[in-house]
Order: structure tokens, then C-alpha cells, then sequence
């Protein structure tokens, strides 16, 4: 079985109100849940209103309401509230100066019903969870970002976070978040890197997750091997930091808000610092061939994506929504020895700590 990750506990608990620590009631897992999903809503258009200013096109984010949101006041309303039912916000824009196609997709789940195989699936993977049975609720939400920028010398950005919470039969509540950010570069620019990595880092080090299952160095070693291609035997990026299974409690609750606030501040300096500087169509070709291998992750290894493609009715274009606008399949393309594609080349291959 999977091993199981440590329960959140914090180095210097004195410093946290008693009911942080006790273990979470039903009611308290009722209002982290609302709370962060009303965070979302409000991060949602933060983020778009940001990067709209940033790309500078007059390009803007489209607003593709479903489910609980058809009626679109919530994506645009100042006022957050909690719809009922299951629905999602999904923004895209497309063809910007610097974003050629980026993705800000807000999704909301409510009263499902656990089948026994993801009940036991959960019983497997989430300490706390052996009384969670079929026919026990669950809801769950999420923010995600995909940025595909349109220079090669801009990395491409992904983040999420996320939250899933279940009430059993039995009147129990219980919750985890996941989430976290990664770059995939098409060339390498060290000390953006190295930037990258050092601010998640600083969350990190800031919230004092002192467990061996969500330090940075475990979150990153996790970010390392979820994003990895097998068959190529090579990451699919640089990473970042990556977790699941994080107990929620009000202040679990404030790391995963301090990650998603750390998301822009962390990606928009590489893009003022390098979407101006000027690239051959060789470099353009090299950055559709990477990119390729993004769509491959996607359609091959994604466990959302190959989850959201089996289930009945999938909504595809919101699925498929984190794919690049440009691809390009090359076959047996060799790259040249001792070339700005090869040193790329050698950190995919063999992931490197970059802040230690």
C-alpha cells in the first residue's frame, strides 16, 4: 500500500491558538472548507486582473460559467458567496503579448457520494481516514493556472491548490489540501531557477510544516516525481514544490493561501526580466518541441486529466484547457552536443537542488 504521510504538526505550536492543534471537528472542516473556497473565488480574479496589466495586449480572459456559476454573477461579483450545488468559472486568454495562451480555472464539487473503490482509496493514502466508507459525502474545489508564455526564453508556469472534504455517516469531518507551482523552461536561466525554488522555499520555511512529509525538500522531491515522463526517462520540467494530503486546519489553511500568493510574485519577474529579449525560429521550434512533451504529460500521466477523461459526460474543452495553443512532434530530433538545448537537457534528465 502507499506509504502514508505524517499528520501536520508545527515546530513551535505555542505560538497557535489551542483549537489549531486539537483535531478538527465537523463544524471546523465545514468553515475551513468554506472559507478557502470563498479565497479562491476572490484569488481568482486577482490573478487575471494582474496578468491582464502585465501582458499589456488588451487581450482579455474569457468567462466560461458552468453548473452553480451559469448565471456568471459570482466570477465578476466583488461579494463572494458560496453557490450550491457543483459548478466551476473557467478564464482563458489567448494570443497576448506575453501569455500566448494561459488558463485560471475555478472548480467547485459539492455532496458527492464515495464509491467503495475511492473510499478505499482514500483509506489507503490519508491518515485519520480508516472511518470513511461508500456512501459518505464529499466536496472538494480548486484553483488552477497554466501559463503558456509566448517567448521561449519564458518558462511555462503551472500551480494549483485544492481541497477535499469528506463527512461521514457517523457525523465526522475530515479534510486535506494539495496543491503547489513548477516551471517548465524551455531554456535554462539558472538564477531564475534558483529564485523560483528559494521563494517556495521561504513559505515553507515561514509556516514551520515540521514534518518529514512537507518540508520544502520533500515537497519539491515530490514535485520531481510527479512531473516526470518514464518512457523518456526525463522530467518533464525544473519543479517546484508539490503536496497532497495535508490535514486542513485554520493554519494549514494559511500555507496553502501563502503558496497560491506567492504564485505570480514568483513567475512574473522571469517575464519582465526576459520577454523582451529577442529569439530565432530555431529557438521557437525547440520551444513547440518541449511543449510537446507537456501535452504528452498531460494525456499520458496527468492524474486529473486521465481522471476528468473517464468520467461520464467530461467537460473536454475545460479539461484539455492546461494544453499548449502550438505543438510541434519531431521525429528522433537529436539534440546538439554542448548546445543552450543540451544543458536544458541535462537537468531534465537529473534534477538538481537548487537552493541548497
Amino acid at each position: 500500500a502507499p506509504r502514508r504521510r505524517p499528520a501536520l504538526h508545527v515546530s513551535n505550536p505555542s505560538k497557535l491558538d489551542a483549537a489549531v492543534v486539537q483535531k478538527t471537528t465537523n463544524t471546523e472542516t465545514i468553515t475551513v472548507f468554506h472559507d478557502f473556497c470563498q479565497s479562491l473565488q476572490t484569488k481568482q480574479r486577482d490573478i487575471i486582473q494582474e496578468l491582464e496589466r502585465m501582458d499589456g495586449s488588451g487581450e482579455t480572459f474569457t468567462n466560461d460559467t458552468w453548473g452553480c456559476f451559469a448565471d456568471g454573477e459570482s466570477s465578476t461579483s466583488a461579494t463572494t458567496t458560496i453557490a450550491i450545488g457543483s459548478g466551476g468559472i473557467t478564464r482563458v486568454i489567448q494570443g497576448g503579448d506575453a501569455i500566448e495562451k494561459g488558463a485560471c480555472s475555478f472548480t467547485l464539487l459539492q455532496q458527492g457520494v464515495l464509491t467503495s473503490e475511492r473510499a478505499q482509496a482514500i483509506r489507503s493514502r490519508r491518515q485519520g481516514a480508516m472511518n470513511i466508507q461508500a456512501g459518505d459525502t464529499y466536496s472538494a474545489a480548486a484553483l488552477s493556472i497554466v501559463l503558456h508564455s509566448k517567448s521561449p526564453l519564458v518558462p511555462t508556469f503551472r500551480s494549483d491548490v485544492r481541497i477535499f472534504n469528506v463527512e461521514t455517516n457517523k457525523g465526522l469531518g475530515m479534510a486535506w489540501f494539495g496543491g503547489g507551482a513548477d516551471l517548465t523552461p524551455y531554456y535554462l536561466f539558472e538564477e531564475d531557477i534558483t529564485d523560483f525554488h528559494q521563494m517556495y522555499r521561504n513559505v515553507c520555511n515561514q509556516y514551520q510544516l515540521a514534518t518529514p512529509g512537507f518540508s520544502y525538500e520533500t515537497m519539491k522531491e515530490a514535485c520531481d516525481h510527479y512531473f516526470y515522463l518514464p518512457a523518456r526517462s526525463e522530467h518533464r520540467g525544473t519543479g517546484g514544490i508539490f503536496f497532497d494530503d495535508l490535514e486542513a486546519t485554520p493554519y494549514s489553511k494559511q500555507f496553502v493561501e501563502a503558496v497560491a500568493d506567492t504564485w505570480l510574485p514568483s513567475w512574473l519577474p522571469i517575464v519582465h526580466k526576459r520577454r523582451n529579449i529577442k529569439y530565432s525560429d530555431k529557438m521557437r521550434q525547440w520551444q513547440l518541441l518541449r511543449r510537446g512533451r507537456y501535452l504528452e504529460f498531460n494525456l499520458l500521466y496527468d492524474r486529473g486529466v486521465k481522471f476528468g477523461l473517464a468520467s461520464a459526460n467530461p467537460r473536454v474543452e475545460g479539461i484539455m484547457v492546461s494544453a499548449p495553443p502550438l505543438i510541434a512532434f519531431e521525429y528522433n530530433h537529436v539534440v546538439e552536443e554542448g548546445s543552450e538545448e543540451a544543458k536544458l537537457m541535462e537537468v531534465l534528465k537529473t534534477p538538481r537542488d537548487w537552493v541548497n
